[in-house]
């Protein structure tokens, strides 16, 4: 399990490195009540990824072959931009479905890129394939200790910015984000896991009681679309009893309108994935429940302002 000491130790290595993300509340007739949420959309590269990218650099030895990952796209650009930021190579290795804006956004970074058939598993297959004939440095997307504890210096942050909320939705692919958010809260407050019905590779693991590869698909499948839950996120879910909830296609789409009209964020599919959950009632807030909400990317596929 991720110590709380861990989360400190990773958000004083990263602090000179990763963006101090803004907070703020969204009221919306739609909406059960007024949500506190957190904008990691403006992280570096679009999402919290960075957060465990560079805790990864700056807490191991890389090797002179560099480092080597497997992502739907937001990990990928977020390795590459730390790598190139601490002066090491990285190649990465992506799914064709990551999209044309995010495969753009890594390839602006130096990054050796290698663009794969089929999904995330295909492209993590390459990776390590790779790892093996170079001696790279695998940095995995979610199930790994110092990803872990870099994504929850979020959680830290936002708790250092105030958080007020009882209840936390967090979008899950792999279970990375909210594997550190439950590391660092220990049950102190709610935490919620929201999930695309038809990529939920957490919900299914809780219901057959151990880690199961699943179908993915649907319109954040690109960012929440993990065959298969993490070692870590499922343990400390299951361990907690946190709830799990999924949330239609429909649903999410409308919560990014909602967003952009609302309080002009664009987040991507998976950032508008938890607040999806309280627009179609997946999960209903008790009577005077205070709620917040995880906005965790922005790489809006097509880019609206690329050339």
């Amino acid at each position: 399990m991720i110590e709380r000491a861990e989360i400190d130790a990773a958000a004083e290595r990263i602090a000179q490195h990763a963006v101090r993300t803004p907070v703020m509340m969204l009221e919306h007739p739609a909406l059960p009540g007024p949500v506190e949420m957190k904008l990691e959309l403006a992280q570096h590269t679009g999402s919290f990824k960075a957060r465990g990218a560079f805790n990864t650099l700056l807490s191991q030895e890389v090797p002179v072959a560099g480092v080597v990952a497997a992502s739907g796209g937001n990990h990928g650009a977020a390795v590459a931009f730390a790598a190139r930021a601490l002066g090491h190579a990285a190649h990465i290795f992506v799914p064709e479905m990551a999209g044309a804006s995010k495969i753009a956004l890594i390839r602006e970074t130096g990054a050796d890129l290698t663009v794969v058939p089929g999904d995330y598993a295909n492209a993590l297959q390459m990776a390590r394939d790779w790892e093996t004939r170079s001696g790279a440095m695998q940095i995995h997307a979610y199930d790994a200790p110092a990803t872990v504890a870099g994504q929850g210096t979020l959680a830290r942050e936002w708790e250092d910015q105030g958080l007020r909320a009882d209840t936390v939705l967090i979008a899950v692919g792999g279970g990375g984000l909210i594997a550190g958010a439950m590391a660092w809260l220990r049950g102190a407050r709610k935490v919620v896991a929201v999930e695309p019905e038809t990529s939920c590779a957490l919900h299914a693991a809780l219901e057959a009681g151990h880690p199961v590869d699943v179908d993915v698909s649907g319109i954040a499948a690109n960012a929440l679309g993990a065959r298969r839950i993490g070692d870590i996120c499922f343990g400390l879910a299951r361990a907690q009893g946190i709830a799990s909830v999924l949330v239609p296609d429909a649903a999410i789409a409308q919560a990014q309108a909602l967003l952009w009209r609302g309080c002009r964020q664009l987040p991507e599919p998976a950032g508008a994935t938890a607040l999806a959950a309280l627009l179609c009632g997946a999960y209903r807030p008790e009577p005077g429940e205070r709620v917040a909400v995880l906005v965790c990317g922005g790489n809006v596929e097509p880019d609206p302002l690329r050339p």
